[in-house]
């Protein structure tokens, strides 16, 4: 794989904090650099050939001016203006990258929930890892946050999320949420203790074993874990807010936690409380 972080930004302040995110981490850890805009592709209509072309020119130097201000900073920075579907031309450009970024329009949890889906379906097509960085600022948090369900993305989740709190000198924080069955209609049924109880212990095993050969990987890696009852996305936003890097899967499966873009990894994309990463 590339050691290459590449950004998809458009000219408005997510993409900005998107750029200021790929920009540090690439600074940070001697990434190459790539920033990408995507402009609309042509439709045959008529008159529309100028207006592609102009708008090419003028994306294209708005990239090249994000870049040479980063330069100096050591960094090696590339620019592309790219031509058609974001969410196709985005996956391509990532192809063989280390990690995507982009930026949400999601502001926080008293401004609702972000306005498009398109990060959503980034997320879904690109074969790499993608950063989708909302736009406030997340700063100060601590730790990485890893959703944990023991199926083989969930592994790929936690591998990616231990690499990176090594990196970062963080706390690694794995969870695994287990939910009981719902009861239809609501509060028709009685759960009892031994059913709970399999349900958490079912829960503990999962995440001991998912994280078995972390501490050998990466023995200076503080390593801490969560068995949580509730929803998973709400859970995992809470513990987000006060971290650093929230990881999820793209999907998953069972009943202790359907993290993995299933809807858990939709749920914490459209109310994203931090920098999150879904892998797949």
């Amino acid at each position: 794989m590339s050691a290459k972080i590449v950004v998809g930004i458009e000219q408005t302040s997510a993409g900005e904090r998107a750029l200021a995110w790929a920009a540090q981490r690439a600074h940070q850890f001697e990434r190459e650099l790539l920033i990408v805009s995507v402009i609309g592709g042509a439709l045959g209509v008529v008159g529309e050939g100028e207006l592609l072309a102009e708008s090419e020119r003028l994306t294209d130097e708005w990239l090249t001016a994000q870049a040479d201000a980063l330069r100096p900073t050591g960094l090696t920075v590339a620019t592309a203006v790219l031509h058609g579907d974001p969410v196709t031309q985005l996956a391509e450009a990532s192809a063989g990258g280390e990690m995507l970024v982009i930026g949400s329009d999601y502001r926080g949890p008293d401004e609702g929930p972000a306005r498009g889906i398109r990060g959503i379906r980034i997320a879904s097509a690109a074969a790499v890892p993608v950063v989708v960085v909302p736009d406030r600022d997340v700063t100060g948090g601590t730790g990485v946050v890893v959703g944990v369900d023991g199926s083989p993305v969930s592994e790929a989740a936690i591998a990616f999320a231990a690499a990176e709190a090594d990196r970062l000198r963080e706390p690694l924080i794995a969870v695994t949420v287990w939910t009981p069955m719902a009861a239809k209609p609501r509060n028709a049924l009685m759960y009892s203790d031994a059913y709970l109880e399999a349900l958490e212990h079912a829960a503990e095993e999962t995440l001991a074993l998912s994280i078995a050969g972390l501490r050998g990987k990466y023995p200076d890696l503080e390593i801490l874990t969560k068995v949580l009852r509730g929803y998973p996305s709400a859970i995992i936003n809470d513990l987000a807010a006060e971290a650093r890097l929230a990881v999820v899967g793209s999907h998953g499966r069972g009943a202790i936690a359907r993290f993995f873009l299933g809807s858990i990894s939709h749920e914490v994309l459209t109310h994203l409380r931090t920098a999150t990463a879904v892998v797949r």
